[in-house]
């Protein structure tokens, strides 16, 4: 490896975060300006000209009028006149507060947790850290430009008690008045940040995604244990490429299981072996995934990673339930963990719901002649209904007629494995492009309308499948199923539901409108790229 690859390696985190600061300070720059321009060059010449014009015709009248004025209007200041801006406030106006702007911006990305090295599952909660510190920017900037207007002077007599303050004013009050700002370019500068930082933050991450693919930047992990919740871990690795995280194999307890496969990772000795490990696959992070073993070994372990200054993360003995969101209390000197008790508002559930009808009403139809099309070339090609209904549990464990596409001949639309390929022979030709960009889902919407879905939300599942839940399983039935949802636009997309409980289960736990945004949002990215099921 080069010099260059070197320290690439050593110092990925922190160049790309160094990079990400210089990215939005030049995002958060540049939407300010466009805000600027939109305002005065657009908007403004459409109000502000033909009030200029006239300004310009009066002042010529009055110059001109022996009585008013004092003659003929001077050539140089006419010409200044006629190429005057039709705008009213230059550039450098807003300069102070785009540079306020800017700085505000920064501290909040970074107060909220934008510049913190650990990503969530699918970047979701970036996002919403995006809208957050963006709503919150604004409102700090609008503080600080009233704080920062020109002050009052006191009198003379008590002047001398306040020249410490007035002092440390001078120095950091605008050379302009707040007020004679434009409101809507400050509006639309928080506007364009808002919608910038997020196509912005798409790219970087798809950039890093990229990196990661192709090995730059990944740390290698070791997996202390080779059970269930280890082989998860390592499907989560190799799954999700923009952890960053390469895979090296397993440590286990049980000697009888070195040098064996599971998967893709070998167990390349026993928890003896764990230095010497270390060492040589020059391992940056271990998860520890024994969650039967005895809490002394845990702690020893640990111990051991401690002085060998590696890093760690223990997959705790509970794995499903630390998947809720829970608290830590205390009894006396004894921890608790419990469920935090989630229940949503009645006006949570009116904004969810009046969002589904105008999303369903809007999509039905902006995509009414499509349907029609779909509709005809489905009963061309092949005999049979062009809608297929198949009963499916909804919340609460309701069954439900959900309404799609026929993508199959007739004689294999039962209740059946899906098609696992493009070549499946139960799909129709017209078949594969409606699974491949998610068209044939689109009759979900008519189930949205009559209140059996939503448009996020954990996939439905068929009644065989719901009757081998467990608990655990059970606990995606207390959310209304979706057309989509974390899953659909996850990289298990390919794997069956029910093996990937993680996605709806984090859903359930934090689902907000300003998460089912972001779902929607990464959604359409999804379908416009023909990521859908075969």
């Amino acid at each position: 490896m080069t010099l260059a690859g070197t320290i690439l390696r050593r110092n990925f985190e922190p160049l790309v975060l160094s990079i990400q600061v210089v990215i939005d300070l030049i995002v958060v720059v540049f939407a300010c300006l466009l805000a600027w321009w939109l305002r005065e060059t657009l908007i403004a010449s459409e109000v502000m000209g033909p009030v200029a014009d006239m300004a310009r015709t009066a002042s010529e009248a009055i110059a001109n009028d022996p009585q008013l004025g004092t003659g003929p209007m001077d050539p140089e200041a006419a010409n200044n006149l006629k190429g005057a801006p039709k705008y009213s406030t230059p550039l450098s106006f807003y300069r102070e507060v785009f540079s306020i702007t800017a700085a505000v911006c920064l501290v909040c990305f970074h107060s909220f947790g934008l510049y913190s090295p650990s990503k969530s599952l699918l970047n979701v909660e970036e996002y919403k850290a995006v809208a957050k510190s963006s709503v919150f920017a604004f409102f700090v900037v609008l503080v600080l430009l009233f704080f920062l207007r020109d002050a009052a002077l006191p009198a003379e007599d008590v002047r001398g008690i306040y020249e410490p303050l007035l002092w440390l004013h001078s120095a950091v009050d605008l050379a302009v008045e707040p007020d004679e700002l434009s409101r809507l370019t400050l509006l639309l500068s928080f506007v364009f940040i808002l919608g910038l930082m997020i196509v912005s933050r798409f790219m970087s991450f798809r950039v890093i995604q990229r990196l990661h693919q192709r090995g730059i930047g990944n740390r290698n992990v070791l997996v202390i244990g080779a059970g269930w919740t280890g082989r998860k871990l390592q499907e989560k690795f190799l799954h999700v490429p923009t952890l960053g995280l390469n895979f090296v194999g397993f440590l286990d307890e049980d000697p009888e299981l070195t040098g064996s496969w599971i998967g893709r990772g070998q167990v390349l000795g026993t928890t003896e072996n764990l230095k010497h490990t270390l060492g040589v696959h020059k391992v940056g992070e271990v998860f520890i995934s024994l969650p039967e073993s005895k809490e002394s070994k845990i702690i020893e372990l640990c111990a051991q990673l401690d002085a060998l200054g590696t890093p760690y993360y223990v997959v705790p003995r509970f794995y499903h339930l630390m998947s809720y969101n829970v608290r830590i209390e205390n009894l006396d000197s004894i921890p608790l963990i419990t469920r935090t008790e989630r229940r949503e508002s009645l006006l949570s559930l009116a904004v969810k719901r009046i969002f589904d009808i105008v999303v369903s009403l809007t999509v039905l139809l902006l995509t009414a002649p499509l349907l029609l099309g779909i509709a005809i070339v489905i009963r061309r090609e092949s005999d049979g209904p062009v809608f297929f209904r198949q009963t499916r549990i909804g919340q609460g464990g309701r069954p439900f007629d959900m309404m799609k596409f026929r993508t199959m001949h007739v004689a294999n639309c039962e209740d059946a494995v899906a098609p696992q390929s493009e070549n499946d022979p139960r799909v129709t030709k017209v078949g594969r492009i409606l699974r491949r960009y998610s068209l044939d889902e689109l009759p979900n919407f008519l189930n949205v309308l009559k209140g059996e879905m939503s448009v996020v939300g954990p996939r439905p599942e068929m009644p065989f499948i719901v009757e081998t839940y467990n608990a655990v399983d059970r606990e995606r039935l207390r959310a209304k199923p979706g057309i989509t949802g974390l899953w659909q636009i996850s990289y298990a997309r390919q794997d069956s539901i029910h093996n990937n409980l993680d996605y709806d289960l984090y859903y359930i736990e934090n689902r907000s409108f300003l998460l089912d945004l972001v779902i929607v949002a990464l959604t359409g990215f999804a379908v416009a790229k023909g990521t859908g099921a075969f």
